[in-house]
């Protein structure tokens, strides 16, 4: 099995978790539900969504492969949006209890899951500030340049270019202009499962 965001926790909780299978638009919860766990993406993909005012459904957060989702339950007596699988997907369920008792009895453990949380607050200001760019060509090259891999360039595609402009608070609409437009200047390279920086 590949490494995990949560390897380090101790064998007891690590033994403790279960391993959820979800089909396609399968949900994992619901607002409102009581709050029991917190979840490690091991494949596939989750949609954190929230209904807007009109049901609109809002697509705050998609979490991918070694990435934890749904934290806020450690502390919360219901989960505050719906968690969806938009693709076939694995997740790891920690109980909330078992994790507590754990950081309560190992400050070092506790600690460690501080430092993993702030570097997710860091992400999600990065995120919130990208939402503040108001041109989406500005939007779209800020997104790309902070999710390409190590060689700063390349972008793996790993959802539909549908879960690509929500993520970045656009419609598909206006993504799909934006990237014509972009690949026309020769700003980028597009590829179905990865797009490429061409421009500084």
């Amino acid at each position: 099995m590949t490494e995990t965001v949560l390897d380090w926790l101790p064998d007891a909780v690590r033994r403790g978790s279960t391993l959820r299978e979800l089909a396609p638009n399968e949900a994992l919860f619901h607002q409102g539900d009581r709050a029991t766990a917190i979840f490690e993406v091991e494949q596939g993909r989750l949609h954190m969504i929230r209904h807007a005012i009109d049901s609109r459904p809002v697509i705050l957060h998609s979490a991918r492969p070694g990435e934890l989702f749904a934290e806020a339950a450690l502390f919360a007596s219901t989960y505050h949006c719906d968690a969806v699988a938009p693709v076939a997907s694995q997740v790891r369920a920690y109980g909330k209890r078992q994790l507590l008792a754990a950081f309560r009895s190992d400050p070092a453990l506790a600690e460690r899951f501080m430092e993993l949380l702030a570097h997710q607050v860091h992400a999600l200001r990065s995120r919130l500030e990208e939402r503040n760019i108001r041109s989406a060509r500005e939007r779209v090259l800020r997104h790309l340049a902070l999710a390409a891999g190590a060689d700063g360039r390349t972008v793996p595609l790993n959802g539909t270019l549908m879960d690509l402009a929500a993520e970045m608070g656009l419609t598909h609409e206006v993504l799909y202009r934006t990237l014509a437009a972009l690949q026309r200047d020769g700003a980028i390279t597009r590829k179905r499962t990865e797009i490429t920086l061409k421009k500084s």
